[in-house]
């Protein structure tokens, strides 16, 4: 028996301000994002931006629906469409941020399981990281990969 330990790392930023000028511009994006979600019955608005490798930038919000589980949220928005849209050009960032009652919420929100699935796969299509900045208004985490928020990436299909 072996015991193993999976370590990620990340940066924390207190502020918008301390982020690369395009880092800013990505999570300013996502933060403004938060005001075309569609949130009637839950009232938490996320927003969330995609910077791909040329330089190309696409927002998306979640959009909830009375029937549950038939909404999406606003990364799976954003990285469908920058995907239907552009798709020869792979993802390099994605910012989310999300609001509720109206103002930006504390801390980061996370994103959900799914979404960080189909992250993998579009980092592993991209065949290069795709790194991660998550906004709140008291402190920012900026990861470099999608592995260091979902550790163990399914991935086994057709593999031995």
């Amino acid at each position: 028996m072996n015991h193993k330990e999976i370590h990620i790392r990340y940066t924390e930023y207190e502020n918008m301000q301390e982020l690369s000028a395009e880092d800013r511009e990505l999570a300013s994006m996502a933060v403004e994002a938060t005001v075309n979600s569609y949130a009637p019955y839950s009232e938490f608005h996320v927003g969330a931006a995609v910077r791909l490798t040329d330089g190309t930038a696409v927002t998306g919000a979640n959009q909830e629906n009375i029937a549950y589980p038939s909404g999406l949220c606003a990364e799976r928005t954003a990285m469908f469409y920058a995907a239907a849209k552009y798709p020869d050009i792979p993802m390099e960032t994605i910012a989310i941020a999300a609001s509720s009652h109206g103002e930006l919420c504390r801390e980061p929100a996370t994103p959900c399981g799914a979404c960080r699935q189909v992250m993998a796969e579009y980092q592993t299509r991209g065949g290069k990281p795709i790194s991660i900045i998550l906004v709140g208004s008291r402190k920012i985490w900026k990861f470099s990969c999608v592995d260091d928020i979902l550790p163990l990436i399914f991935d086994s299909l057709g593999k031995d």
